[in-house]
């Protein structure tokens, strides 16, 4: 059984609730992804924030970038899955949510993130062409 710690990326970053638009794109840009886990001061994960976020509800309508916070755009939690989670399981969580990422928590704790691309270079084809068939394939 291969499980999420298996295929997760573990060296991540994270962002800040109370950090800026502007750094969490630099942030992205720094170290080339498209989406980051906010955090509150604690530590505990309360969404995800991506490049398309930024553009969307950031730029789009005007917000500054210097003033507004990752926390007040960021996306809500949809799902966590354990560190010890069967890959199955992952692919129909992304699948069923149509999510591309997934945070991975071991005792309450964020310590890493799936993504289509982990799913990809880590699973069998027929998990993958089920993963795209449920986020791309639906109308």
């Amino acid at each position: 059984m291969t499980t999420a710690a298996e295929i997760m990326t573990a060296e991540m970053h994270s962002v800040r609730d109370d950090q800026n638009l502007a750094d969490a794109a630099a942030l992205m840009r720094d170290h080339e992804v498209g989406a980051l886990p906010v955090v509150d001061e604690k530590g505990t994960l309360i969404g995800i924030i991506t490049d398309r976020d930024i553009v969307v509800r950031g730029v789009a309508e005007g917000a500054d970038l210097s003033a507004t916070t990752a926390g007040s755009i960021a996306q809500g939690i949809v799902s966590t899955v354990d560190a010890g989670e069967d890959v199955q399981r992952i692919v129909d969580i992304m699948g069923d949510q149509q999510i591309k990422r997934l945070p991975v928590v071991q005792d309450g704790r964020l310590v890493g993130m799936i993504s289509e691309s982990d799913l990809a270079r880590n699973v069998g084809n027929e998990h993958v062409a089920h993963f795209v068939q449920m986020v791309y394939g639906r109308n």
